[in-house]
């Protein structure tokens, strides 16, 4: 058995950003890796190119007569896969996928008719039906740590090699603070606290198991718990609607006409827009990698209804910035915020800022640590007033919709 990785060109070409957190993450975490395959007596073997290449040069490296890998819900993904299938079974190999990273997918959670949910709350209740205690039985990997092929380690490619500079090394613990956990549903929403578990970018890539984690979250914390179903609810929408994909769920919300203010889009990116929850959410974001979630729902909500900027503007901006980003949840969130999406707010509702900052940040201390200079002269004026900005959104998603 040869663990194997792509650094996939077809994907790393595309990032602008040439010192990206996530890139430096993977790199560090195949290190890791590596150093536990060489107590072992084996190797990684990591290839840099496109996944076609790498497997021409695994096949003709090694006598491969089995691929296994895990179920990967995204469309480039999926096409990515069946490309390789076809690759490899046309020199007489199998190819293997195996659910991984949700504990339950595609056609696990249903309804009664066979058709697959688009509302959260019944989904999650069938999920909690459909659960077993197999579903969360961890997977016996370590009886299978004596067949690794035993060879020299093989090089990893540098960041450098590949284009990319090392960026910031620091990054969430894996470990669960189940004293936060327990404690989750009180401060989850309070971004100036230390409320939230940050596990997102583990999750993403693959470096905790959610089965252990789905394991603690239902013990601690039914709200927790309730997240991680969020989570697998968005990779559901995902796989059986991949038009969601540049695409309203609802697609009548394709025919709102989007503002796109690339001045105001600017702004809002850099923090700029004159409303402090905001500007410190944004900053946060381009300073760390990270944003709190429920600020995430303050700022997608005040680009579209706002400022009426499209919500997949947004969506890409959040995808390059994000150390946790996920295709599924991004884009969940995005069409929630913009109420375009499967299970969303109603279009008709747009965050007051300024109420949420009350709400959510009463003391200003999330605020004073992203926009020191929000109570001083030198801030920027409002991009626009809440009571213009609401009005107008509701003329025109009224407008759109009432033509759909």
């Amino acid at each position: 058995m040869v663990p194997v990785f792509v650094f996939d060109t077809q994907i790393l070409d595309d990032l602008e950003d040439k010192q990206d957190r996530r890139v430096t993450f993977i790199h560090a975490v195949l290190e890791e890796m590596q150093k536990q395959m060489i107590q072992k007596g084996s190797s990684l073997d990591v290839y840099y190119g496109t996944p076609e290449a790498a497997f021409k040069h695994w096949t003709a490296k090694y006598n491969v007569t089995a691929v296994y890998a895990n179920h990967d819900y995204e469309p480039y993904a999926r096409q990515r896969d069946a490309l390789i299938a076809k690759q490899l079974v046309d020199k007489g190999i199998s190819f293997h996928t195996y659910k991984d990273q949700v504990v339950l997918e595609k056609n696990e959670v249903l309804k009664d008719n066979g058709e697959p949910y688009t509302i959260f709350t019944p989904y999650s209740k069938r999920w909690y039906d459909t659960l077993t205690f197999f579903h969360l039985k961890p997977y016996p990997c370590n009886k299978y740590a004596d067949h690794l092929y035993q060879q020299p380690s093989v090089k990893i490619p540098s960041l450098k090699e590949m284009g990319f500079v090392a960026g910031e090394k620091h990054f969430p613990s894996k470990v669960l603070q189940e004293a936060l956990i327990k404690h989750y549903d009180g401060t989850r929403d309070f971004p100036a606290l230390d409320g939230t578990s940050r596990l997102g970018i583990h999750l993403r890539f693959g470096t905790v198991s959610i089965r252990a984690l789905m394991q603690q979250a239902m013990q601690l914390n039914a709200t927790f718990a309730k997240e991680l179903i969020w989570r697998e609810f968005y990779q559901m929408i995902l796989w059986h609607f991949p038009h969601v994909v540049g695409n309203a769920f609802k697609r009548e919300y394709d025919k709102i006409t989007w503002r796109n203010n690339e001045q105001e889009f600017e702004r809002w990116c850099k923090g700029q827009t004159g409303y402090p929850i905001v500007d410190a959410g944004m900053r946060e974001l381009n300073i760390t990698g990270y944003m709190h979630n429920r600020v995430r729902m303050i700022t997608a909500s005040f680009l579209t209804k706002h400022l009426l900027i499209d919500w997949r503007w947004g969506e890409a901006y959040f995808a390059a910035k994000l150390l946790d980003y996920d295709l599924a949840a991004n884009n969940g969130g995005w069409q929630w915020a913009a109420g375009s999406g499967c299970d969303a707010a109603p279009y008709f509702r747009v965050f007051n800022p300024t109420l949420q900052t009350q709400k959510f940040d009463k003391e200003l201390k999330y605020i004073r640590k992203w926009v020191p200079e929000f109570e001083g002269l030198e801030y920027v004026k409002p991009v626009v007033s809440h009571q213009l900005a609401r009005k107008r959104a509701l003329e025109v998603y009224g407008k759109a919709l009432r033509k759909a």
